[in-house]
């Protein structure tokens, strides 16, 4: 982490607001082609590819066209779980998961990418933060659909506490809509990860678009206090 390479895809990152994660199982039958092109159309800048039911082979190939498309919109690419993969087609980054390749081996061979992680709790982030993570995923924070959950949602006051403890950006993930956006911005949030609104939404350009003025409004407003 700090290459000059690195440094400049973060500071991109962190202006991104809204970061789309796809989902082909909740894009209501559009492909992930589809939702990722509409998306870029309404303003997202900020991708993460997450297909879990696909072979390697087919993911390399949707991860390239996908970055085809980002890649024209000015949008960073980052790829779930599959390091190799982000680095065959070039992407921006990466998210790890507990049982993916360590944080600081992924580092080690790829210093300019960007390597997320996901955290369900203080600890969890703050060990991210050690082994060279370049943000943290908090979630989920509110009930979702979109991942198998076992434990409690973390709700605000979790991201609180992230927010106070941690150095590095950290997005916040888990049945996040438009409404809960001002209560996540007051808990210290300014980047927001969502599948099925965007993905699910009826008008998912429309949809993009809204997130990101509200984004705009209350991460301001907070900026402001």
């Amino acid at each position: 982490m700090g290459t000059p390479r690195h440094d400049e895809r973060m500071r991109l990152f962190q202006k991104a607001g809204l970061y789309l994660v796809t989902s082909a199982e909740f894009s209501r039958g559009r492909s992930t082609i589809e939702v990722v092109e509409r998306a870029l159309a309404g303003g997202v800048r900020l991708v993460q590819l997450r297909e879990k039911g696909l072979s390697g082979s087919d993911l390399t190939e949707l991860a390239g066209e996908v970055h085809a498309l980002t890649r024209r919109a000015g949008a960073l690419l980052l790829i779930n779980d599959r390091l190799d993969i982000a680095l065959a087609v070039e992407a921006e980054g990466v998210h790890l998961g507990k049982d993916d390749l360590p944080i600081d081996l992924a580092r080690r061979i790829a210093p300019d990418l960007i390597i997320g992680a996901s955290s369900h709790s203080v600890d969890e982030a703050l060990y991210a933060e050690r082994r060279g993570a370049s943000y943290v995923n908090i979630g989920p924070v509110f009930p979702t659909k979109t991942k198998e959950w076992q434990g409690d949602f973390l709700g605000t006051d979790v991201v609180r506490r992230v927010a106070d403890a941690v150095r590095i950006p950290f997005t916040v993930m888990g049945g996040i809509g438009k409404e809960q956006l001002a209560d996540l911005a007051a808990a210290g949030a300014s980047t927001f990860a969502v599948v099925s609104a965007i993905a699910a939404a009826d008008d998912p350009v429309a949809a993009a678009g809204d997130l990101l003025a509200e984004i705009e409004r209350v991460v301001m407003r907070m900026e402001e206090v």
